[in-house]
């Protein structure tokens, strides 16, 4: 804990049995209370490996849902455990945790609800091997994403989040895609709801292991994020009514 502020953090799993290990050892469990990890149905043996580590709340899926849908069932069970900050960590280990203590102080005190771990301040993408056809696209949807949300964020796309709980209960999460661009449409979300959001410099690392969506669904991504955006757009000026808000 942290400022008596109970500290979850979920990791939304699928085929990550060879980079658990290293991002699980990595969390500060001095302060973390609870690890929950969702598996949305491997083809290996990460689940095993959770067991093997020593993770007590592991929740499996029957079926493969979806990236998005596995971070709605990671932040039910979070809600659950009654958590005041949850943090959202991609078990790819593309992300350290070493920064989690700084993330989660800034929502334990008080001075943001929702902190997000940057690759782009300080040029942690490039160099952490972000292939650069993902560089240029991150940076064109983002400048979209920011002229239309009316926001200044450098990136809309990290798999490394803190909340608060509070940001949780308020945002309509349920109501977004099961795919990838969930996390898009979570971020529309908090910028409707007014909630400030903070960024830090997180250095990434890409490896073969990483998760990562290939061309044909980046590109389906990349226009899910601009539909968002619009969505957002045209709900915020009362144009259409959109179900995310």
């Amino acid at each position: 804990m942290i400022n008596n502020k109970k500290i979850v953090v979920v990791l939304p799993a699928f085929n990550a049995e060879k980079t658990l290990a290293n991002t699980y050892n990595e969390i500060p469990h001095d302060i973390v209370d609870d690890i929950i990890l969702v598996d949305d149905k491997s083809n290996d043996k990460t689940v095993i490996k959770a067991q093997e580590l020593g993770i007590k709340n592991i929740v499996l899926h029957n079926s493969n849902l979806g990236y998005g849908a596995n971070q709605k069932t990671c932040y039910n069970e979070a809600l659950k455990l009654h958590a005041d900050i949850v943090v959202m960590l991609h078990p790819d280990y593309q992300y350290t945790p070493k920064l989690i203590p700084s993330m989660v102080y800034l929502i334990a005190s008080d001075l943001y609800p929702v902190v997000l771990g940057s690759r782009i301040l300080g040029k942690g993408a490039i160099k952490g091997g972000m292939p650069i056809y993902k560089y240029i696209a991150n940076r064109v949807l983002t400048l979209f994403q920011n002229i239309f949300l009316g926001a200044k964020l450098s990136e809309y796309h990290t798999g490394f989040r803190a909340y608060s709980s509070e940001v949780l209960k308020t945002i309509k999460y349920q109501s977004n895609s099961n795919n990838f661009v969930f996390d898009n449409q979570v971020l529309a979300q908090i910028h409707y709801s007014k909630f400030k959001i903070a960024e830090i410099t997180c250095p990434t690392l890409y490896t073969k292991e990483s998760s990562s969506i290939n061309f044909s669904r980046s590109i389906v991504y990349g226009l899910g994020v601009i539909k968002t955006s619009i969505r957002f757009f045209l709900h915020k000026h009362t144009f259409i009514k959109s179900k995310l808000f």
